[in-house]
């Protein structure tokens, strides 16, 4: 399956073939749907039949490999036959504020030192949690800081490295409950030049000024040395 948010995640729609269907969902030969993984809710949208019947997509997930996608379609819906033509088109909105946050997360690992114990993003915020014992934060710094990287319009840049190349640097996985998959012989990083630097396979803006004004919102106690980070967009 040709995955084409991972070249370009501004891509809304595209045309396809399906290529399976079954009861989990749809496959495709190609598709914009960004599958729900590390912390990424999976892309919702539809896809829309040559006649223009338009069949709900209420999620994205993956398959059986990082190279698969199921295409889940909203209870009910027929499933269309293995060779029909359709038009993959995601809820864009929905998937631009998930590309925002999800940005800001990677300036909140720049803001933030420690290791990532969990995340999650939202179309309206998102969160990180940190292993952080003994560590006070300020929310107003914080903000502060985040504000700074995003206002600085710095480029947000994805490219390839080896898995060979990463192993020699294990200090670029920040993540400690999520490893980057590794089998396919390269890794995917997100790079923030003099920022941020960490793999990761999902979507995110081209600018950090994309992002709009954020905040911290609760800062929260998740265990002895869980610190959970909430941040919204302040509009």
């Amino acid at each position: 399956m040709e995955l084409l948010f991972r070249e370009d995640p501004y891509l809304k729609r595209c045309e396809a073939s399906v290529t399976a269907a079954g009861p989990e969902g749809l496959r495709l030969d190609r598709t914009v749907f960004y599958p729900m993984g590390g912390g990424q809710p999976g892309d919702s949208g539809f896809l829309v039949l040559e006649d223009g019947t338009r069949l709900r997509v209420v999620d994205a997930v993956k398959g059986d490999t990082h190279e698969d996608v199921v295409h889940v379609l909203e209870d009910g819906t027929p499933a269309p036959a293995p060779g029909t033509k359709v038009e993959a088109e995601v809820d864009w909105e929905r998937r631009y504020r998930h590309m925002r946050m999800h940005t800001c997360l990677h300036l909140l690992c720049s803001v933030v030192t420690g290791d990532v114990t969990g995340g999650q993003i939202g179309a309206a915020k998102g969160r990180l949690d940190f292993n952080l014992p003994d560590t006070q934060l300020d929310k107003e710094a914080i903000t502060a800081a985040l504000n700074r990287l995003i206002e600085a319009d710095h480029p947000v840049t994805p490219r390839w490295i080896s898995e060979d190349e990463l192993t020699a640097q294990p200090d670029l996985v920040r993540t400690m409950s999520v490893k980057p998959p590794m089998g396919s012989g390269r890794v995917r990083l997100l790079d923030i030049p003099g920022v941020d630097l960490q793999p990761c396979g999902g979507t995110h803006v081209r600018q950090t000024g994309e992002i709009g004004r954020v905040r911290v919102g609760k800062i929260e106690n998740k265990g002895r040395q869980n610190r959970r980070i909430n941040i919204l967009f302040d509009e």
